[in-house]
C-alpha cells in the first residue's frame, strides 16, 4: 500500500513539473501578447525622390512646415485685395511673429503692388494691419519679398523687387525702425518703416553682398553696409550690349542710398540686326533662343563643369545641377527686359521656394545669369548660380586637337538591347521597348574631350536623367552618324566625368543592318 502511494505522488510531482515547464514555456507569450521577432535581415532604404529638396530631415521638415504655414495672412484684407507674397517673422524681437504681405488692388487698372505691415494687438487679442505703403513694382508675377540686414547694422531691412509696366526691374528697400518700449507701431505718428532705396532701371539690379568681420558675426560690432549695383543701356554708345553700372551706397546722414558712381562696361560686339530680333520685347523669342543646355563658363570663357542648367521650354521647368544635386523648379513666366528676360520660377518639390533669374544676352552663344530667391531654406545645396553660361551645343571650343567636333542633334534610328532608339533632329528622341514608348530630349555634347548623350525623359514623373559616354565604332573621317555606337552610362560631377556606373553597355547599331 505504501509503495502505490509513493509511486502516484512521485507520478503526481513528474505531472505537475512539466505542467509547470509548460506553463512557464507558452503562457507568457500569451499573457505579454509578444509579438514574434522577425529574423535579421539586411535593411535596405528606398529614397523617396531623386531631388536633394525631399530629404526628409527633421530639421528641414520642421523648417519647411513652419514656412508652410505662414504663407496665409494672419488679418483679412479689403474687398478686392489680392496677396501676391508674404513674409511672415519676427520683426522687433517680441518672440512674436509679424508679416509683411505684397497685395495689388484688382478694382485699380494698372495697380502697383503696395505692401502692408500685421502686428499683434494685446489689447484685442488678435492681429491687425497697422501701415500701407506703395511700391514702383507692377507686375505681380515678378515678385520677390525677403529681408536682409542691408546696413550692417543688425536692423532688419525688407527688399522688394520685380518689374514695372516699362518693363524696368525695380527694387525697394524698407528698414524697420526701433520705437520706443512704450509706443506701439500702430499708434499715431509712429512709422514701422522707412524707405531707404528705391531703384528703378532699363537693366538689372543687385545687392553686392561682402563678408563681414567675426566681431560682427559674433554681435561685438556693426558690419559693412552692402552697396547696390543697377546695369542699365548706354545711351551713348551704339552697341546695344554696350552697358553702363550704376553703383548706390548708403549715407547715414540722408538715411538713403544715393548714387555713388557710373561705370562704363562694353559689350559683346555682335551683328546688331540679330540682337534687335531677341530684344525685341517679346518674352517668348528669347525662351526659344536659350531653350536647352547652358554650361557654366569659367573667367576664360571656357566651360569648367562645375554645373549647368537646363531650361526645358516644353515642360516649362528648369533644371539647375551641380556635382550631385539636382533641383527641377517650374517656369512660372517671362518679363522681357531690356538685354534679355526676367523669369520666375518655383520649386517641383518645396513650392514655398522661389527662385527668380534675370538672364541677359552676352553674345550669340552665351548668356549672363542673376540668381535670387526670396527665401532660403536649408536644401544642403548652396551653389551660386550667377555667372556666364554658353550653350552646350557650341562647347567643342576647348576640345584638343584631334577630337572629333559634336553635333548635339542627328536624324537617325538604332537597334539594340534597350529597344528602339530614334533620335530626330528637332532635339527630341522615342525608345521603343517592351510594347511602351518612352520620348523626350536628347543633347550630344563633348566634355573633357570626351563625347557624352544626354536623354532626358518627359512627361513622366520620377524618371531621372540619363548621361552616357558614347563611342562610336568607325574611324573619324567616315559618317559618324550611320555607325554602331556604345552607351556606357555615367554620372558627372564638377570635374566631370564623376563615376562610370556598373552598368552593362548598351549596344546599338543602325535600324536595319541586322536585317530588322
Amino acid at each position: 500500500m505504501a509503495k502505490k502511494i509513493s509511486g502516484f505522488i512521485t507520478a503526481f510531482i513528474f505531472f505537475l513539473t512539466a505542467l509547470v515547464i509548460g506553463v512557464l514555456f507558452f503562457i507568457p507569450e500569451r499573457i505579454f501578447n509578444r509579438p514574434e521577432r522577425p529574423p535579421k535581415q539586411t535593411r535596405i532604404v528606398i529614397p523617396q525622390t531623386r531631388f536633394p529638396e525631399d530629404a526628409y530631415d527633421e530639421e528641414y521638415l520642421a523648417e519647411k512646415l513652419a514656412y508652410e504655414d505662414n504663407r496665409n495672412a494672419k488679418a483679412a484684407l479689403d474687398d478686392g485685395e489680392t496677396i501676391v507674397s508674404v513674409l511672415t517673422q519676427d520683426f522687433d524681437g517680441d518672440l512674436q511673429d509679424e508679416q509683411i504681405i505684397a497685395y495689388r488692388n484688382l478694382s485699380q487698372s494698372g495697380s502697383p503692388i503696395y505692401i502692408t505691415y500685421i502686428q499683434y494687438d494685446d489689447q484685442t487679442g488678435g492681429y491687425k494691419r497697422i501701415w500701407n505703403s506703395p511700391t514702383i513694382v507692377t507686375r505681380p508675377g515678378t515678385v520677390s519679398l525677403y529681408t536682409q540686414d542691408l546696413l550692417g547694422d543688425r536692423s532688419v531691412s525688407v527688399i522688394i523687387t520685380g518689374m514695372n509696366a516699362e518693363g524696368e526691374h525695380t527694387l525697394t528697400a524698407l528698414r524697420k525702425n526701433a520705437l520706443p518700449a512704450d509706443q506701439d507701431a500702430g499708434e499715431t505718428g509712429s512709422v514701422p518703416f522707412t524707405k531707404i532705396a528705391e531703384i528703378h532701371i532699363d537693366g538689372s539690379i543687385s545687392v553686392r553682398e561682402v563678408e563681414r568681420t567675426q566681431a560682427y558675426q559674433r554681435g561685438l560690432s556693426k558690419g559693412q553696409s552692402f552697396t547696390i549695383a543697377a546695369y542699365g543701356r548706354d545711351n551713348d554708345s551704339t552697341n546695344i550690349l554696350d552697358q553702363i553700372e550704376i553703383t548706390y551706397v548708403y549715407n547715414p546722414a540722408a538715411d538713403f542710398y544715393e548714387q555713388s558712381k557710373i561705370t562704363h562696361i562694353p559689350g559683346t560686339q555682335i551683328e546688331q540686326r540679330r540682337v534687335r530680333n531677341l530684344l525685341d520685347g517679346n518674352p517668348e523669342v528669347f525662351e526659344r533662343f536659350i531653350d536647352g543646355l547652358w554650361y557654366y563658363a569659367d573667367a576664360e570663357g571656357l566651360p569648367d563643369s562645375r554645373q549647368y542648367i537646363y531650361f526645358d521650354l516644353p515642360n516649362r521647368e528648369l533644371i539647375f545641377y551641380s556635382d550631385d544635386s539636382q533641383q527641377v523648379f517650374i517656369w512660372l513666366n517671362s518679363s522681357s527686359t531690356r538685354y534679355g528676360i526676367y523669369v520666375s520660377s518655383q520649386n517641383q518639390s518645396v513650392t514655398t521656394l522661389r527662385r527668380s533669374l534675370n538672364i541677359e544676352l552676352e553674345s550669340m552663344d552665351s548668356i549672363r545669369i542673376k540668381v535670387s530667391e526670396d527665401v532660403r531654406l536649408k536644401l544642403g545645396v548652396d551653389d551660386s548660380w550667377d555667372g556666364s553660361y554658353r550653350q552646350a551645343k557650341n562647347m567643342t571650343a576647348g576640345l584638343s586637337d584631334g577630337v572629333r567636333p559634336v553635333t548635339p542633334y542627328l536624324d537617325a534610328s538604332y537597334d539594340g538591347s534597350i529597344g528602339k532608339l530614334v533620335f530626330s533632329k528637332d532635339g527630341f528622341y522615342e525608345l521603343y521597348t517592351q510594347g511602351a514608348v518612352r520620348k523626350g530630349k536628347y543633347a550630344f555634347f563633348a566634355l573633357d574631350d570626351r563625347e557624352l548623350l544626354e536623354l532626358r525623359p518627359g512627361g513622366i514623373t520620377g524618371l531621372p536623367r540619363e548621361t552616357y559616354l558614347v563611342s562610336w565604332h568607325i574611324p573619324e573621317s567616315s559618317e559618324v552618324f550611320q555607325k554602331d555606337l556604345t552607351l556606357i552610362r555615367v554620372r558627372l560631377g564638377t570635374q566631370g566625368i564623376q563615376e562610370v556606373l556598373h552598368e552593362a553597355a548598351i549596344s546599338l547599331v543602325p535600324a536595319g543592318a541586322n536585317g530588322s
